[in-house]
């Protein structure tokens, strides 16, 4: 009996592909259920959610309200930052609340960044372009300043740039809980069984490559935009880890709070459904 396709889109980011290469290297596999996987921005990948395209997507915390009607967010997955996260940078010193009005080059609309920029300092002039752009905006001067995602917020001092804030600090020292950025969806009509399996599967996935990391991590460097090997193992684990095998109360929370402050403000337009996970 063939068996059911499902199709996965995550980003080119070694720490989804760490947590994916057990599927994707079938280390983990399902008799019922063959993986195809898809590899895209993360800005592209909301954009696609709202449409349905994927069974299983990757996706911003900020999107998920806007596709809350076709997808659930999966328990496992999550990219959190406890204590760190995406970080403002500029080419020259930049004190945090010298950004205001400033124009500021951002990964997209619908990433999880934008929206905690937005509540950080409202008043910016936004720049939309893909997020390895940014850095040499900066560099190029053709923007105040850049909000980094991914493995520039590592990388950012060997290009010259100083860091005007740490919006996951900022958000830590807020709220005391961890900021949640991105996490997994899949499509709300899979049969219920089907979602809890694949969920399943996925959770099986993070673990293996947590338990083997050194031969995840081989997979990952791939994707890891020529990181030295000791810098992209310490970026995925800075966002792969124990929320990543489940949200937790904590996790959870954090989704709430972020969306809950999101739409309060204005920033969301669309009410977060009242189940996260």
């Amino acid at each position: 009996m063939p068996k059911q396709e499902i199709t996965v889109a995550h980003s080119p980011d070694s720490d989804d592909a760490f947590m994916f290469y057990a599927l994707a290297a079938e280390k983990v596999q399902s008799p019922a259920f063959a993986f195809r996987h898809h590899l895209s921005d993360i800005e592209t990948l909301n954009r696609q959610a709202m449409e349905g395209q994927w069974d299983v997507t990757a996706i911003s915390i900020h999107a998920y309200p806007y596709i809350a009607e076709r997808y659930s967010l999966m328990a496992c997955g999550g990219s959190l930052g406890d204590g760190y996260g995406p970080i403002v940078v500029s080419k020259r010193e930049l004190a945090p609340d010298q950004l205001r009005g400033k124009k500021i080059a951002v990964p997209g609309a619908l990433t999880t960044s934008f929206l905690v920029m937005k509540i950080y300092e409202p008043d910016f002039q936004a720049a939309v372009m893909p997020f390895d752009k940014i850095m040499d905006a900066v560099k190029e001067g053709s923007v105040d300043a850049g909000l980094l995602i991914h493995e520039g917020q590592l990388t950012y001092g060997h290009e010259g740039l100083r860091s005007v804030v740490d919006l996951g600090r900022w958000w830590g020292e807020q709220f005391g809980l961890p900021l949640p950025l991105g996490g997994n969806a899949i499509r709300k009509d899979l049969p219920p069984p089907v979602r809890e399996e694949v969920n399943e599967l996925l959770r099986r996935s993070i673990q293996y490559a947590l338990d083997h990391r050194q031969e995840a991590m081989a997979y990952a460097l791939g994707f890891a935009r020529d990181m030295e090997p000791e810098l992209a193992d310490r970026f995925v684990g800075m966002y792969v880890n124990g929320y990543s095998i489940d949200y937790g109360p904590q996790g959870r929370q954090a989704i709430q709070t972020l969306l809950r402050l999101g739409y309060e403000k204005g920033l969301i337009s669309r009410k977060p459904p009242d189940e996260i996970v």
